[in-house]
């Protein structure tokens, strides 16, 4: 496939995460991992202590989401501590520290990411554009799972591979919310690299996750072949 599939660990089962993770080893290019904080939107989820127990189950890269409205060093210090490789922030969060924490994050080798809500204009990140190694846009309204898909985002994910081609970048895109095999096709054809595959496209195929497995990678490999 030409796309990259990251598991939102949001939808695990947390009981057998040791389980969970092993069944999702020969799947996973990645793992995404949400942190809530109950501010910028209603709900929690996830630590970095959290993922730092994943880190002891794979190799592979891990992203820390931050659904946080008061992000500091302090907070981005524990998530890179906790073995994390991309840490992705809200941009009206962040807007006046952009640059101290690329900095900082470069020091240890983590991807600096910006995550645009589906009503969060493209042109907000452009100042910066330069400086990204990841721009995540989402699909459905943040915190939630299960929502249905936004399709005015098709949009939006179209300009970020206009203005990546147009300003010579190469941060790679990604697609959080109702990614499934109603859309897999055309988030690919919009422009978008990575996919974070959550309940629509992948937990709820199945109450095992092995079998769910097999269903989402069947859908992939049809929708785009």
């Amino acid at each position: 496939m030409d796309v990259r599939v990251s598991p939102s660990l949001m939808c695990v089962d947390l009981m057998h995460i040791a389980n969970e993770i092993a069944a999702l080893e020969p799947f996973a290019d990645e793992y995404h991992a949400d942190i809530l904080d109950w501010h910028y939107c209603k709900n929690m989820s996830w630590t970095p202590c959290f993922v730092k127990g994943v880190r002891d189950l794979t190799d592979k890269p891990i992203e820390c989401h931050l659904y946080v409205d008061n992000i500091e060093l302090d907070l981005v210090g524990l998530c890179m501590d906790s073995g994390a490789t991309m840490v992705t922030m809200p941009p009206e969060v962040i807007e006046r520290q952009v640059w101290r924490l690329k900095r900082a994050m470069d020091a240890h080798n983590v991807g600096f990411g910006v995550f645009l809500n589906p009503a969060t204009r493209l042109d907000v990140v452009e100042p910066y554009a330069e400086v990204l190694d990841r721009l995540l846009i989402m699909a459905v309204d943040p915190g939630f799972a299960g929502q249905d898909f936004v399709e005015p985002v098709l949009a939006k994910i179209e300009a970020a591979a206009r203005l990546r081609d147009r300003l010579g970048l190469s941060f790679d895109i990604e697609v959080d919310g109702s990614c499934n095999e109603r859309w897999y096709r055309a988030l690919r054809d919009a422009g978008a690299d990575t996919f974070v595959i959550g309940t629509s496209g992948l937990f709820s195929k199945d109450a095992e996750t092995a079998n769910a497995i097999a269903i989402c990678r069947e859908n992939l490999l049809h929708e785009l072949s």
